[in-house]
């Protein structure tokens, strides 16, 4: 019995000394098996960016979401994954910019028209006949104007990574074709809930009817209005063709995007991950605007294929309803902030020397 027991501890002892060598160590992250990587990084979490948009998946905007997502994803090595939504599935642009300050999304592009309802400076953007082209356009919003303006939306908690392109818009309708002031005249004409844009229209003759742009095709249809006004991408891809008969390139705003994201998930991301996703933004802007206008030159010439006529605004034309808005926008200067407006007018004057 001695003899057994005496052997017992003997086992017992030479495993102790083994273990305590560390030579029976089962390995662990810290501890890599022999032959496998010397150093091992812990876990990183992978954060999640849903984006919302309220175009269809064809439309430029949404391409160029997916150029963000394809940016993200490879220079974060997946650490971020970018969601991507289309047609309006999380909401209306409302609706998904506020999501965006409640934390509960990440990413939106609305028009400059919905942050007005946030910050009322945004409304400069709306002011008719603002932009002659698209040069000058991106030189003020790239300027130190619309940087300052972004600068603006961190109190709404939102972060404003810079602008994309809605475009030009246009007017539809189904009634006749428009080429001077006088062919507004009582044409019902859809347009965002704004009071700028509502009491320009009012202004040229029209009547202008605020409504969701969900709803905008069956109103079409059912003649609740006449027509609308979008850029001709929007007018194409939403195949308002088939319920407008008329097309006229009054250009009447040119129409920014914001790139937002919510400023509690940005404000979460490392400076480096910040980086990327800032940078993301400004390369998939450039191109989403590039597309955007190669391709409206393509998309007129498919709206007439399509049965649509088409009605050139002539300079002097164009001149008339800049001319017969201009008390709006007087009218409006001080509810938008009459430095802001000042600063956007000087910039564009620069901007066209």
């Amino acid at each position: 019995m001695k003899k057994k027991l005496g052997l017992f501890l003997s086992t017992a002892i030479l495993a102790l000394g083994i273990v305590g060598c560390g030579g029976g160590a089962t390995p662990t992250p810290e501890t890599p098996a022999p032959g496998g990587d010397t150093t091992t990084e812990a876990p990183t979490e992978v954060k999640t960016m849903r984006a919302g948009i309220g175009l269809n998946d064809q439309h430029p905007q949404y391409k160029g979401l997916v150029k963000f997502k394809e940016l993200v994803e490879e220079q974060t090595n997946g650490a971020i994954i970018v969601e991507t939504y289309h047609s309006g599935q999380l909401g209306d642009d409302r609706t998904m910019t506020e999501a965006l300050q409640l934390g509960s999304q990440e990413i939106t592009i609305p028009s400059t028209a919905v942050i007005a309802n946030f910050i009322p400076e945004f409304s400069v953007f709306d002011i008719p006949f603002l932009f002659p082209n698209e040069e000058v356009a991106d030189a003020v919003l790239g300027g130190e104007v619309g940087e300052e303006l972004l600068s603006r939306l961190a109190d709404q908690r939102l972060v404003g990574l810079g602008y994309w392109e809605n475009g030009f818009r246009d007017l539809t309708n189904s009634r006749h074709p428009v080429a001077t002031v006088d062919d507004f005249k009582g044409l019902k004409i859809r347009t965002m809930e704004n009071q700028l844009h509502l009491e320009a229209f009012r202004a040229l003759g029209a009547n202008p009817t605020p409504m969701a742009f969900t709803e905008l095709f069956a109103a079409m249809q059912q003649g609740t209005v006449d027509g609308q006004e979008n850029p001709y991408a929007t007018i194409y891809l939403q195949k308002f063709y088939e319920v407008q008969q008329y097309v006229s390139d009054t250009h009447h705003i040119y129409s920014p995007w914001v790139f937002l994201v919510s400023k509690s998930f940005f404000d979460g991301l490392t400076p480096e991950h910040q980086e990327i996703v800032t940078n993301a933004a400004y390369e998939a802007g450039a191109y989403q605007r590039n597309m955007n206008r190669e391709t409206a030159a393509e998309y007129l010439a498919n709206l007439q294929a399509e049965g649509m006529t088409f009605t050139e605004v002539s300079p002097e034309a164009r001149q008339e309803m800049v001319d017969t808005v201009a008390p709006v926008i007087e009218k409006f200067a001080d509810q938008i902030g009459r430095d802001v407006v000042d600063a956007v007018f000087q910039a564009v004057a620069e901007a066209q020397q």
